[in-house]
């Protein structure tokens, strides 16, 4: 077993208990009210534009999410919010250490020992949900699950639909297809964009992620047989039936989000292994982007 399926597998576990996590940290993730941004790199970045949703959607106070690289600041914000598995991401730890004194800052880690704990004015670590594999899973899902949990949106379901995507065979002709589209609604769009880096990273597919609406403007003329979509929540209504009639498959969302996300984890290793790649090895990647200074 790889280091990524190993990591995978664990998710039911990790999300247990983050939403334990939530209730202990509580003081230091966003209060209600409270004018938010949440912000990360790569997969973290796709974990922010989901919370930043939920949250809002919640009513908690308005939420923004921005890549650490892109962050607007000529913007003011009660609590900035970084996600960075590795605590040594350049453009987190740069983006860190420009907001000090202006906004307060805390960091979701999952390493104790790195430069932002010192960098961020709070932290939480989630050391239990750490990673040996390049590709990010588990950690990336325990962090998002800490920040439902906290918005009071976690439940023991999702953690059960987390132990159906493991057990459940993928769909049929789903590991064979040569072309993945991942649609998402609201807060679900990021959950599509982070599924579309999974494929991208294990097994080097052609991947696309979109918000459902968008897709049927234009991206939906590269579906046919061979190809796939997979909807991450509720479909626009009649867009099941579109997809089919172009000759692809049509993968509906039938578990909570973020276990659907687990079973695009497993596909993106399945395809990679179909395709004679090492998910742990994937091309051109490190476990943290570190810039030279």
């Amino acid at each position: 077993m790889t280091h990524v399926e190993d990591e995978l597998t664990s998710q039911p576990e990790c999300w247990t208990r983050a939403a334990t996590e939530a209730a202990r940290h509580g003081g230091v993730l966003p209060a209600t009210g409270e004018r938010v941004a949440i912000v990360g790199c790569g997969t973290s970045y796709f974990m922010a534009q989901s919370a930043a949703a939920l949250r809002e959607d919640a009513g908690r106070g308005e939420t923004d999410a921005f890549t650490a690289s892109e962050f607007p600041y000529g913007r003011t914000y009660d609590r900035v919010v970084a996600l960075t598995r590795s605590g040594t991401t350049t453009e987190v730890l740069d983006l860190l250490g420009r907001l000090k004194g202006r906004a307060r800052t805390v960091a979701i880690t999952a390493d104790p020992d790195t430069p932002v704990m010192t960098a961020a004015d709070d932290t939480v670590v989630l050391d239990f949900a750490d990673e040996r594999s390049v590709v990010q899973t588990r950690f990336a899902t325990t962090a998002l699950t800490l920040l439902r949990a906290h918005l009071g949106l976690h439940t023991d379901a999702v953690v059960a639909d987390a132990r159906t995507a493991l057990a459940a065979d993928l769909p049929e002709g789903l590991v064979e297809c040569t072309q993945f589209t991942f649609l998402g609604r609201g807060w679900t769009v990021g959950l599509a964009n982070e599924a579309g880096l999974k494929m991208r990273e294990a097994s080097l597919s052609w991947t696309e992620a979109y918000p459902a609406m968008e897709y049927r403007h234009g991206p939906i003329s590269i579906t046919t047989a061979g190809r796939a979509a997979w909807m991450f929540g509720e479909a626009p209504e009649g867009l099941a039936e579109q997809v089919r009639e172009t000759g692809g498959l049509w993968v509906p969302g039938t578990l909570d989000p973020l276990a659907e996300l687990v079973r695009a984890q497993r596909l993106a290793v399945a395809v990679a292994a179909a395709r004679g790649l090492d998910a742990d090895r994937p091309r051109h990647l490190t476990r943290s982007v570190i810039l030279a200074p």
